[in-house]
């Protein structure tokens, strides 16, 4: 049965002021009990804090993030340079799972450029999966562009067989594809979904100032940015043909996760996605 949790990038600010442990029984005191850990970082400090959420908060950590190379000028671990320390840490906290949570920008510069993204990602899940780990890809729009009448997420995938994919509905909706048909499309392979809103938000009133004053570019701007991310049931996204598909795909945990707040707190924003789900009668799946 999938577990729904929480992906970390969301509390990232928490994580940092108060601590992994601190975060995660907030977290837990909503009722979620499971945390994807994404643009944390992964030092001694936070890897025992996680450690020791599990232990005293049962907290599940279903998957942590990684990169095949670190950025250049951003810290982090990668599979490249810290391919030991990660297959250690996911083995401390009892995760099977890894993901990769972006195309690396240098790769989104042509198609021969992602083919080898995806060549080298096989082969890092290769070697991951002689350790008992498996990787998967995150999508977000960018990868339902068309190269010859093919999206580029099925590139991806066709050229990395050992890597699995967690799909991120609100991308998939943004990038024009239907998520049930996605998921179904990818049933088997799928570890992960995230759970994440579509909503279109309504034009502020200061929209409509500038354009009195002639500012049209910036109304435009406030324009599309109508177009937002949302808590789970509180925008235009069929939550409940999404989560029974992507339990018949396979999918191990479904993650809460909100790119954008829009002035509410993050704490506002999973409670509000923690009732949803409840109310739609998923409260078993916590």
């Amino acid at each position: 049965m999938a577990k729904i949790g929480v992906q970390a990038m969301m509390l990232r600010d928490s994580f940092a002021e108060v601590g992994a442990f601190e975060t995660l029984r907030k977290v837990s005191a909503i009722g979620y009990n499971a945390v994807e850990i994404s643009q944390i970082p992964m030092t001694p400090e936070n890897v025992a804090e996680l450690d020791r959420s599990r232990s005293e908060l049962g907290m599940d950590i279903a998957a942590l993030s990684v990169a095949m190379e670190t950025p250049k000028g951003r810290p982090g671990d990668s599979l490249k340079d810290h391919f030991d320390k990660i297959v250690e840490d996911a083995k401390r906290l009892d995760t099977t799972l890894l993901r990769i949570g972006m195309l690396p920008f240098p790769a989104m510069k042509s198609i021969g450029a992602v083919i080898d993204f995806a060549k080298q990602a096989n082969e890092y899940a290769e070697r991951l999966q002689e350790q008992g780990l498996g990787l998967y890809y995150h999508n977000h729009h960018i990868e339902f562009a068309k190269f010859d009448g093919k999206y580029m997420l099925d590139i991806i995938a066709e050229n990395s067989p050992a890597m699995g994919m967690e799909i991120d509905v609100h991308w998939v909706q943004r990038g024009g594809l239907d998520p049930v048909r996605t998921l179904e499309k990818y049933a088997g392979s799928t570890a992960m979904v995230h759970l994440k809103d579509y909503r279109i938000g309504q034009l502020p009133g200061s929209a409509f100032g500038l354009l009195e004053t002639g500012d049209f570019k910036g109304f435009m701007t406030e324009f599309k940015d109508v177009v937002q991310f949302a808590e789970v049931g509180e925008g235009n996204l069929d939550f409940p043909a999404i989560i029974p598909a992507a339990q018949a795909a396979g999918a191990r945990y479904l993650l809460v996760e909100q790119d954008e707040l829009y002035g509410r707190t993050v704490w506002d924003a999973l409670q509000t996605s923690y009732t949803n789900l409840v109310a739609m009668g998923h409260s078993n799946l916590f």
